[in-house]
């Protein structure tokens, strides 16, 4: 498996409008743009995501989750 892959643009310009009209910190928009996209889960500590529609994962959540 591989644990980093690049992605094209073009999956993330697709998303850029949705991911533009639902995130609050405008630079966040390519990581909200992926998980729209890719339908998962994004593990993030930024508040700004929640509410977005997106499910998220805090480093606690991935952290227990790991350890079950």
């Amino acid at each position: 498996m591989r644990v980093v892959q690049i992605t094209e643009d073009t999956v993330l310009e697709s998303a850029r409008e949705e991911a533009l009209a639902r995130i609050r910190d405008a630079d966040d928009w390519p990581a909200l743009a992926l998980g729209l996209q890719l339908e998962c889960a994004i593990w993030t500590e930024d508040q700004d995501f929640f509410g977005t529609g997106v499910a998220t994962w805090t480093s606690a959540n991935v952290e227990r989750y790991l350890n079950s």
